[in-house]
């Protein structure tokens, strides 16, 4: 059976031990670690061929890589030809040299913000959004931030609609862009395009700027900015909202869904929930939840997502305050 790359991760994780994997971990993304625990987790039922297999691949790109950095590409097909065979080597070669490509907008991946912003305010919403898709997260957040509120909007929507570029396209703005930015270089390449992508750049913008663009969204695009608004805060960000906040959204919560919700929460996001609450509360969810048994992951997950309802109502009608990626609005005691 062919394995995926995220069941090879996975299985590569499991075989170098808690302590390397851990050291691997750092260097992943979140999504990126939600998929590979997911696969981790069912590694138990692999086969032992498969797992020879993953180890070897490994080790024949470690080496191709070595070989690469020690004499180049050329030297390294030497080397691999007469280890390997010519079909071998060039199948290694081929897997080695396509996750060494350069990503579109290498030069303006640690771009200064504040240079990038002068330098797009000129360009049609497509090309700022397709730079802004491609570059640091918190670095597009303020570009964003100080752009015209109507244009704020539009990038904001191709942003989250974006899927597949042409690439004749991407690299005709690109050496158009890298003509006139030729003192930005380096730095950290982000996801490009799509809701998650938008998502983290609103995370990073201050309160304000986000409604602006929610608002305008939703005029255009309500179902676009509901998905945005859902992925914006999670069930686990609670950890982050004070107390006095956790209490008035506890009064509003179906208990059922409260116990539903726990069911599936970590200790930490338990705990916020449980010294919240009343102490006769907290000993009937924790009697409820002891008898509830199995439940489905869908089930889990949507009362969650009343409860992050319940709280972004809230927030909207000024009644609570909760945290946010960027840094909260100002707040006078």
């Amino acid at each position: 059976m062919e394995l995926t790359g995220r069941r090879k991760a996975a299985i590569l994780m499991a075989g170098l031990g808690p302590e390397v994997a851990a050291q691997v971990y750092k260097h992943l993304g979140e999504q990126e670690i939600e998929q590979v625990t997911v696969e981790l987790a069912r590694a138990e039922d692999t086969h032992a061929e498969e797992r020879m297999a993953v180890l070897e691949e490994f080790r024949d790109l470690r080496e191709a890589g070595g070989y690469i950095d020690e004499g180049g590409l050329s030297y390294a097909r030497a080397i691999l030809e007469r280890a390997l065979g010519a079909g071998r080597a060039k199948e290694i070669l081929d897997r080695l040299t396509a996750s060494l490509a350069p990503r579109p907008f290498d030069t303006l991946r640690n771009a200064d913000p504040m240079q990038l912003l002068t330098f797009l305010q000129g360009e049609h919403p497509q090309t700022i959004a397709l730079v802004l898709a491609y570059i640091r997260a918190d670095a597009a957040a303020m570009v964003l931030k100080n752009l015209p509120p109507d244009l704020q909007a539009d990038v904001a929507r191709r942003i989250a609609t974006m899927e597949h570029t042409n690439p004749t396209i991407v690299a005709e703005v690109e050496a158009m862009l890298e003509g006139k930015m030729v003192t930005l270089f380096g730095g950290d390449l982000s996801q490009p395009g799509g809701v998650d992508v938008m998502v983290a750049v609103l995370n990073q913008v201050d309160r304000s700027t986000e409604r602006t663009i929610l608002q305008s969204l939703e005029e255009k695009n309500p179902e676009l900015a509901d998905e945005i608004r859902r992925r914006m805060f999670l069930f686990e960000d609670f950890a982050q909202v004070e107390d006095r906040f956790i209490q008035r959204i506890i009064r509003e919560v179906d208990q059922q869904d409260l116990v539903l919700a726990l069911k599936g929460a970590s200790d930490t996001i338990s705990q916020t929930f449980y010294r919240n609450m009343s102490q006769r509360m907290a000993e009937v969810v924790r009697e409820d939840l002891k008898f509830l048994g199995a439940v489905r992951l869908r089930d889990v997950e949507a009362a969650q997502q009343r409860i992050v309802a319940i709280a972004r109502r809230l927030e909207e009608e000024g009644e609570i305050i909760m945290s946010h990626g960027g840094g909260a609005d100002e707040i006078i005691s």
